[in-house]
């Protein structure tokens, strides 16, 4: 009998680049969702059709059930033929774990979620893959959401030494708004937060496409190199003792570290003031938060400043790039009053737009 499971797409409301530095951030899932149906086979093939990776922009749909195939064996060694050979790793990272996995399985995979736009596609990619697979061989821990986190991180990240931390992981596999704390980073502590922001958030594709590998590292090099010598970045904050450090590093790392520290203290303020949090506090920390990653990440793009700027013209309290940067999508976050005007505006420049809401995390259909 065919299963069918999905997870969802998220922004990243704030916290972009601080996961792997063991600091927080703050998640939203998105109704935009990775789908994936399952049937067994008994040859021993995995055989997947997963919508064609040509139907990338948002809002575009696969109403040609256009798919590629991919197939390989399970029931022999699993050699990966690249570097993000995902569909491989995430059957390698299962088998390590103790389950059998040898009679193989038909997977049809569908999406609405833009790809290489910074909204997670690879991510949800694998992790309704293992969720698939986990319902069909009925392991124990297909309802384990830790569980699923540490697979798909390894699938993703670990098994190729790729530059990635864990927040798209578990902001699609807990669904809702997550506050993460990555103290531990093998053991994070995710928090459901129950306050709901008070406005609408629109998706806008800027239909750059992005190489999101190259971008976490350039990103994460200098700030890594700037952290050397100092305890860490929560350290800092804490004792307020950034100051004096940052004059003696070289300009690129300082303006590097600069963001996160002030990114770090954004996101406190916002977990501070969960309770007394306003449309308008909200839309200014956002606007912040974006111009750290712009000005001291280099993530922003022409397109994706032309879209906000758009959008502040008519009315908008907020927006940001959402995840690595370096193109793809970008939101806006504001009133219902200025939805339509904001809305009509960014589309008469050419980008996809779409009002998105709060969502449940990975499931059975």
């Amino acid at each position: 009998m065919s299963i069918t499971v999905s997870t969802p797409s998220r922004l990243c409301l704030f916290g972009e680049h601080l996961d792997y530095l063991s600091l927080e951030v703050v998640t939203m899932a998105i109704d935009l969702r990775f789908y994936a149906t399952i049937d067994k086979r008994d040859d021993g093939q995995v055989v997947i059709h997963i919508k064609d990776s040509s139907i990338a922009t948002l809002n575009q749909k696969n109403n040609k059930k256009k798919y590629e195939i991919k197939q390989f064996a399970v029931n022999k060694e699993i050699v990966y033929e690249s570097n993000r050979d995902y569909f491989k790793s995430a059957i390698n990272v299962i088998k390590k774990k103790g389950y059998d996995i040898s009679k193989g399985f038909n997977v049809t995979m569908d999406s609405m979620i833009p790809i290489g736009k910074g909204m997670c596609s690879s991510s949800t990619m694998i992790i309704v893959f293992i969720k698939a697979v986990l319902e069909a061989i009925d392991a124990d821990i297909k309802n384990d959401k830790q569980a699923l986190v540490e697979l798909a991180y390894n699938a993703e990240v670990a098994e190729f030494n790729e530059p990635g931390g864990k927040m798209d992981h578990i902001a699609s596999i807990y669904g809702g708004i997550c506050h993460v704390d990555f103290k531990v980073f093998d053991k994070p502590l995710v928090t459901k937060l129950t306050t709901i922001p008070k406005g609408i958030f629109i998706l806008v594709d800027s239909k750059q496409q992005k190489d999101t590998i190259k971008v976490l590292q350039n990103a994460k090099d200098p700030v890594i190199r700037a952290l050397l010598n100092i305890p860490s970045i929560r350290d800092m904050v804490s004792n307020n003792t950034f100051d004096d450090y940052l004059s003696k590093i070289p300009t690129k790392e300082s303006n590097a570290l600069k963001a996160a520290i002030d990114n770090y203290k954004i996101l406190l303020d916002f977990m501070s003031n969960q309770s007394t949090n306003t449309h308008e506090s909200l839309g200014k920390g956002l606007k912040k938060h974006h111009k750290n990653l712009r000005d001291g990440l280099g993530l922003s793009t022409k397109a994706i400043e032309e879209i906000l700027n758009i959008a502040y013209n008519f009315g908008a309290t907020g927006g940001k790039i959402n995840g690595s940067g370096g193109g793809g999508c970008c939101y806006i976050f504001t009133s219902k009053e200025k939805v339509n005007a904001i809305i009509k505006e960014i589309e008469k420049a050419g980008y996809p737009t779409r009002i998105v809401s709060i969502a449940e995390g990975v499931r059975v259909e």
